[in-house]
């Protein structure tokens, strides 16, 4: 395990603390041309060599260094403007896979699959099916109601999905974990932000739909980590 954080720290330093944005600015400008790109690449390399701090581990690095190259240069050949954020999630799961196979290669290790037991899938589907599916049922039952200042406004983009989505996996979380006095905090701390949107809106069924549609994703929130608690208890 050590293995793994101590490149995964080398893989923070040389991505982010250590590559400033002249050296982005350049690679995706000049792609492979760049030589920013190979001192990036070497960077990589020596960082991961230093902090596992071994002699054996040098062609490992040369490996990791290479892959990471490899990766960066995927990534600046085929993305584009409007694909710049997938890509860059492409590019981290990457290089993060890079990075244990390589720990599983240099300590000989297997991956342990008994991880993935009953409570895993217990767990793993009440986490997702608090994601997109439950957008979508919320969407569906509340669209009969939508007024008509919410047709059009100038929150961001997808801005209520991604805050219901967070504001359920919360609730997941605390109902967990056992922390229900959290719920309350949760819930108040979001009613003090809407009301200063709600009052100035000055519009009775606008506010009705929120507080329908807030309801709702708590509601299912914390049904699904009852029964996902209680699924897990009685393993």
């Amino acid at each position: 395990m050590i293995i793994f954080i101590k490149l995964f720290l080398a893989h923070l330093l040389g991505d982010f603390l250590l590559q400033p944005t002249s050296w982005v600015l350049n690679k995706e400008d000049k792609k492979h041309k760049s030589i920013v790109l190979y001192l990036h690449t070497l960077l990589h390399g020596v960082l991961a060599w230093i902090l596992i701090a071994e002699i054996d581990f040098i062609w490992f690095a040369v490996l990791l260094a290479l892959t990471h190259g490899g990766i960066d240069y995927l990534k600046l050949r085929f993305q584009k403007k409007k694909t710049k954020r997938t890509w860059f999630l492409v590019d981290q799961a990457m290089h993060i896979l890079v990075i244990i196979v390589i720990t599983m290669i240099y300590k000989n290790e297997t991956i342990d699959f008994t991880v993935f037991d009953n409570q895993f899938w217990i767990f793993g589907t009440g986490l997702l099916l608090l994601t997109k599916p439950t957008s979508i049922l919320i969407k569906n039952i509340i669209s009969i109601w939508t007024p008509e200042s919410k047709k059009s406004d100038d929150s961001l983009s997808n801005a209520g999905n991604y805050i219901g989505i967070l504001e359920r996996l919360f609730v997941f979380c605390f109902i967990i974990t056992n922390h229900f006095e959290a719920i309350g905090f949760l819930l108040a701390a979001k009613s003090i932000f809407r009301f200063g949107d709600l009052k100035e809106a000055k519009d009775r069924k606008l506010t009705e739909y929120v507080l329908i549609g807030t309801l709702l994703s708590f509601g299912i929130a914390m049904l699904t980590g009852l029964l996902v608690a209680w699924g897990l208890q009685s393993l």
